[in-house]
């Protein structure tokens, strides 16, 4: 347990840093999985609307430090093949 003023104070900054990560890594994951959806539905219209959402949370979440740059862009690269490939 922390003993001094400044170990309870970082804890509890880790805490709500914690939080507001798993907060912003729940939105990239569903935002992903909503576009997931629309290119296994081959929806054309819900894939337009939903690819730049989910492009901007990937990038919300590498900018905050949730996610490696690296990996956001790996996953907007893939995701943009996915579509990319429906549309030829």
């Amino acid at each position: 347990m922390a003993n001094s003023p400044q170990a309870r104070k970082r804890i509890r900054q880790s805490e709500r840093k914690a939080d507001q990560n798993i907060l912003v890594r729940s939105r990239m994951r569903t935002e992903v999985k909503k576009l997931e959806k629309a290119i296994t539905a081959s929806d054309k219209d819900t894939i337009g609307m939903q690819f730049p959402i989910t492009m901007a949370a990937l990038q919300k979440a590498a900018g905050k430090g949730v996610i490696k740059k690296e990996a956001a862009s790996r996953k907007v690269s893939r995701l943009a093949n996915r579509v990319k490939g429906l549309s030829a």
